[in-house]
């Protein structure tokens, strides 16, 4: 029974440790986007929490988007039991015990953004894990205001009269990092990042991407190391009890190959699935550009339309027209430049609304491929550089992962349209 408890011990601290394992290795693989660069799919970005109407935190009273405090009162009493002594003696003992236990909680979050240098993206925090920092950390008698102001009036019995008062939050201003599902927002046209069942993580976090992904590798070592130790120690007790000696080294041995062979197995089979699921992402990159290059293909040919349209008593606008569609098929990347100047060439256009319009759309697509092939170069380089890494290289090689080339130019596969 105890060689079992420590077999069934050991195939939990594996399962835990894999666990963290995994998400350390997802953590890692995700590149952090701009707030504009933000696309569908799984993402992280980190920047400033902003929320024009934030919340007020119950025990720091300070303004928020997130926040969860608990009151916790210490007891303790005096406990009067019987025992037999090793003559069967009847005889009579006190002992003392004490603990906390827990008399309030509660918290709230709201909707809020996470700002950077290029722009918003909107984070919905229901369902995700959340780590804060701490607000409020204070342990008090009867005579702090604190201890009937923000706890309950009545006290719990045998009470000591103490309370601690505990309250992590998320204050407007602070420097979050967010990895988790981005979608379309149900209000408007943008991007979102919210909980999903497609997501393998979703987190909020106070702290930088490297504390988390270094807390997370130390309780993936810890847990696995542990369950070796529980492992080895239920061995040892086993022998005793059952043979009432040692158990043999080989029993030892054998164990401990079983649990790293186990181990070995986890591991190669989390990295191989990582690897695919990072290829992935690199083609989805590949679409992402894509999708942005038919935007721009489609949005050059209507701007066009509105030139001839507002400029058809100039009696140079054809000649115009054409010299503006032979530079935008040599060189699609310079439209917002090169709309632009015609703009400046006649303010008359700078009155028509829809072309005002489709310029700053066509700008922003502009600006939205350049996100697109940043983020495809980053990905695809830490996936290549993946395939390269000791001991990733032997799951690279035994799958069949060859690298991907990156975007040293711009990535246009498209022709502009037909006048006509």
């Amino acid at each position: 029974i105890v060689l079992l408890i420590g077999v069934v011990l050991a195939a939990v601290s594996q399962y835990m440790g894999f666990s963290h394992f995994r998400k350390r290795r997802i953590i890692t693989d995700t590149p952090t986007s701009k707030a504009k660069g933000v696309f569908m799919g799984l993402v992280e970005i980190c920047g400033k929490v902003v929320r024009a109407g934030p919340l007020i935190s119950y025990l720091s009273e300070s303004p928020c988007v997130y926040y969860s405090w608990s009151v916790h009162e210490r007891w303790s009493r005096t406990v009067r039991e019987t025992y037999r002594d090793a003559q069967r003696k009847t005889k009579t003992r006190t002992r003392r015990e004490s603990g906390w236990t827990k008399v309030a909680g509660g918290g709230d979050f709201t909707v809020f953004d996470v700002c950077d240098d290029t722009g918003c993206v909107q984070i919905d925090p229901e369902g995700a894990k959340i780590h804060g920092e701490i607000s409020l950390k204070k342990t008090c008698d009867r005579h702090d205001p604190l201890y009937f102001g923000k706890g309950p009036e009545s006290e719990v019995r045998n009470s000591d009269h103490i309370r601690r008062f505990s309250e992590t939050h998320i204050p407007v201003g602070a420097s979050v990092y967010v990895i988790g599902q981005a979608r379309e927002r149900s209000d408007k046209v943008a991007p979102e990042i919210a909980w999903s069942s497609e997501a393998p993580i979703f987190l909020i976090s106070t702290k930088s991407e490297k504390r988390t992904s270094s807390s997370h590798t130390v309780k993936y070592w810890s847990i696995m190391l542990l369950g070796l130790v529980a492992l080895m120690i239920s061995i040892w007790i086993s022998g005793l009890v059952t043979h009432f000696g040692r158990a043999s080294l080989a029993l030892y041995i054998w164990f401990a190959l079983l649990y790293v062979g186990v181990w070995f197995l986890g591991w190669f089979w989390i990295v191989y699935n990582g690897m695919k699921s990072l290829r992935e992402r690199v083609r989805q990159a590949t679409s992402l550009i894509d999708i942005q290059l038919r935007r721009r293909h489609d949005l050059v040919p209507r701007l066009v339309n509105i030139v001839r349209g507002t400029m058809e008593h100039e009696t140079t606008v054809q000649e115009r027209i054409s010299a503006i569609r032979q530079e935008l098929e040599q060189h699609p990347e310079e439209t917002a430049s090169v709309l632009k100047d015609l703009s400046e060439d006649y303010p008359v256009l700078k009155a028509n609304e829809a072309y005002s319009s489709l310029q700053r759309e066509l700008s922003c697509t502009e600006e939205r491929i350049s996100l697109a092939r940043d983020y495809y170069n980053e990905i695809a380089t830490f996936y290549n550089t993946r395939l390269e890494k000791f001991p990733d290289r032997i799951v690279a090689r035994a799958a069949s992962l060859e690298s991907l080339p990156l975007i040293t130019g711009d990535p246009d596969k498209d022709h502009m349209p037909d006048e006509e």
